[in-house]
């Protein structure tokens, strides 16, 4: 059921902004709840981003960021992706396209 892949991947992003960050997420707390998911989704998406360019100094870099930037435009053209944080983050392309 696609609904709760959809679902799932959203917690997921939403469980990164709140372990990486406890103020931005009270602050996405203060939004609407239509806001919410959305947001939890881009910052996810950027988190893990940042991640490869803050965290991984043991790992090549450059390699990890062409793949995500790779398995992210597959997750765009495909309209779906099995890693949750890219499925949350096309879903929200599609929106607000």
């Amino acid at each position: 059921m696609l609904a709760l892949f959809d679902q799932s991947s959203d917690a997921c992003s939403k469980i990164v902004t709140q372990t990486y960050s406890t103020s931005f997420t009270l602050g996405i707390k203060t939004l609407h709840a239509r806001f919410q998911a959305p947001i939890y989704a881009i910052y996810g998406f950027v988190r893990y981003a940042d991640e490869i360019v803050d965290t991984f100094h043991a790992y090549d870099k450059a390699y990890l960021l062409k793949r995500f930037k790779e398995d992210t435009k597959e997750a765009i053209a495909d309209k779906i992706s099995l890693n949750p944080i890219l499925h949350a983050f096309q879903q929200v392309f599609y929106a607000c396209k």
